[in-house]
This record gives structure tokens, C-alpha cells and sequence, in this order.
């Protein structure tokens, strides 16, 4: 086979010039070619270098956030598990009244703990323990514990409230554990947004 059906053989296919004025379609002459020529190169260079610039952004930011990540202590995974727990808990009860008053209303809800976060450190993010509470129940009357538990003998049983109110065995949770954790309700949150949407 001569050099000339070789070349014929192995002729770049045509593609589409980049510049929208343009649009003809060219045979590129190297590799990675998006133009026809270098009157079409100068034309779209402005929008090249703002594609590059949001690139630079993108990584920049990326790198930000990892490096804010590697330096965040065990309590600032808490915090954060904690929030998102919180915020799962509130959407999951979201059609439920406050688990201690009763009440609908449109003011502020916490996810309340039956038992306490200090008392009970090991219970935190245990989901039988926390449900939806009005703000004025959770701040003001301590969690109105009372009637808390009666609601949640209604609502989980009276084996489970009792298994609440026994003893735990202590529970120091890893940064890795809380940020498994973080992912797992954040994923929670998400399907829970999609089925109410």
C-alpha cells in the first residue's frame, strides 16, 4: 500500500469549528484542533478564559473545603453531625405535633431529647430518643418531660421507652464514626425531601 492510501486511511475525521460565527466543518491538522483557523482561535479566546478562570475557581474552592475539612476538630464534627441529625429529625416528624404539648403552631421546633444529651450522652443521635418539640416545651419547661413520655410510650412503645431509660453501655464516637453518621442522615434528608415533593 502506498503513502498516499495510508494518509487517505488515517484522514481526521471533519469536525465542527468552536467558533459560533463560524460553525464550518474543517479537517483538524493536530490533535485536540477546535478551530478552522487562527481568525476563529482569537475570536472565542474570551470565552476560553473565562471557562478557565471558572475551572481555577472550581479548584480552588475544592481545595479550600478539603483543607478546612483536614483541620476540623472532633467537636466541630459533633456540632455538624448533630445538626444534620436534627434536621432529619424534624422532616421525619414533620407531620406530627409536638411531642411533648400536642400542638401545631408555626413557631420554632427542636429535635427534642427524652433523655438528656448530658445525662446521656450515648443516646444523642438515637432516633427513638429525639423527636419533634416546640420550642417553648424544649426551652422553657425543660422538655415538659412528663408528658414527653407519655406521647412516647404512645409512639414507640412501652418496651422501647423503657429500654431508653435503662442503662447504656458509654459511647465516644470517632471524628470517621460522626462523619459516617453526617453522611448517612444527610442521605436520609434527601429521600425524605424527594418523597414530600
Amino acid at each position: 500500500m502506498t503513502r498516499t492510501a495510508l494518509k487517505e486511511l488515517k484522514a481526521p475525521k471533519p469536525k465542527k469549528c468552536k467558533n459560533p460565527a463560524c460553525g464550518i466543518n474543517f479537517p483538524p491538522q493536530r490533535l485536540g484542533q477546535r478551530v478552522c483557523s487562527p481568525k476563529c482561535a482569537l475570536a472565542i479566546a474570551p470565552m476560553n478564559q473565562e471557562r478557565a478562570h471558572k475551572a481555577i475557581q472550581q479548584r480552588e474552592r475544592r481545595e479550600v473545603r478539603a483543607s478546612k475539612e483536614r483541620i476540623k476538630t472532633r467537636s466541630d464534627h459533633f456540632r455538624e453531625t448533630q445538626a444534620v441529625f436534627n434536621e432529619w429529625i424534624r422532616l421525619r416528624d414533620a407531620a406530627l405535633p409536638c411531642v411533648s404539648c400536642g400542638r401545631h403552631h408555626d413557631g420554632q421546633y427542636h429535635a427534642g431529647h427524652y433523655r438528656t444529651v448530658g445525662a446521656n450522652p450515648e443516646l444523642r443521635f438515637e432516633p427513638l430518643n429525639v423527636h419533634k418539640q416546640c420550642a417553648p416545651c424544649n426551652n422553657h419547661k425543660s422538655g415538659d418531660i412528663v408528658n414527653y413520655r407519655i406521647e412516647l410510650v404512645k409512639r414507640i412503645g412501652q418496651d422501647q421507652v423503657e429500654w431508653l431509660e435503662g442503662p447504656h453501655s458509654a459511647r465516644k464516637y470517632t471524628a470517621d464514626e460522626l462523619k459516617a453518621l453526617k453522611a448517612k442522615y444527610r442521605e436520609l434528608i434527601k429521600e425524605l425531601k424527594r418523597t414530600a415533593a
